[in-house]
Order: C-alpha cells, then structure tokens, then sequence
C-alpha cells in the first residue's frame, strides 16, 4: 500500500497546450534588429530569390498579432523566370480588367468592378489621355 507522499511522485505536470516542435524553439527578434543572413518572404522576393521549400529558423515582432517568419538567404534558390506562355497568360488576364467593353479603350489600371465600365462612359467623367491606349484603328479594305 502506498502513502500519500509516494502518490505525488508519480504524477507527471504536462501541459496539453504547450508548444511541441520547432515553434518552441525559434528565436524571436525586434523590428529591424533580426541578424544579416536572415530576411522575411517579401525580402527574399525582393532580392529574386524563392522561400519554397525553406524551413523558418527565427521570427520578427510585427505590429499585429502574428509574427513574422525568417529564412536562410544562404539557402534561398532564384525564382523561375516566367515562361512565354505564362507571361502572355498574364497580360491576357490583365487586358480583361482593364478595356472597356464599350468604347475598347485599355487603361492603366483595372477598372471598377462595380461599374463594369469605365468612368467617361459611365456618368461622362473624361479620362486624361496619359491613362489609357486608345483602341487600334480598323481600316476597311
């Protein structure tokens, strides 16, 4: 028969919430104080480099909630170049959100979707010249 003191040695203090892997583990630094070798995924993008595949090995205090993640740049490979057919996809897309279905002129920048057209043609707002190319000119044969 046991007592009480041989009882409490038994147990083991576990706590279900307690971080398990590599998240206990890494490093937490202030803004703009984290070491050289380290960069988040937009600097990474920035210098042309990929974070796939890359295991996070410290953080970054943020102002929100969340922390951000560093990686390797030591580590980082270079991003793909973007094929032919990628880049055409892309423009075509683009040229989608940005032509007027009425008077075919592309703008610069997307157009509202709420209108679905461009400002001149909806309520007669003139758009400067500088912010669209003007449709190609038909000829008749």
């Amino acid at each position: 028969m046991r007592t009480g003191d041989q009882e409490n040695d038994d147990l083991v203090d576990v706590d279900p919430y307690a971080p398990t892997g590599p998240q206990a583990t890494l490093p937490v630094y202030k803004r703009n104080q984290a070491p050289d070798g380290l960069a988040t995924k937009r600097q990474l993008r920035a210098m042309g480099l990929s974070y796939g595949g890359l295991d996070v090995v410290a953080e970054v205090e943020t102002r929100g909630p969340k922390n951000g993640y560093l990686y390797e740049i030591a580590k980082a490979r270079p991003i793909r170049p973007m094929t032919l057919a990628q880049e055409y996809a892309l423009d075509k897309a683009m040229a989608a959100r940005q032509t007027c279905p009425e008077c075919r002129r592309r703008f610069y920048g997307c157009l509202p979707t709420s209108l679905g057209i461009c400002l001149e043609c909806h309520d007669g707002t003139p758009a400067h010249p500088s912010s669209y190319i003007p449709p190609a000119a038909t000829t008749a044969a």
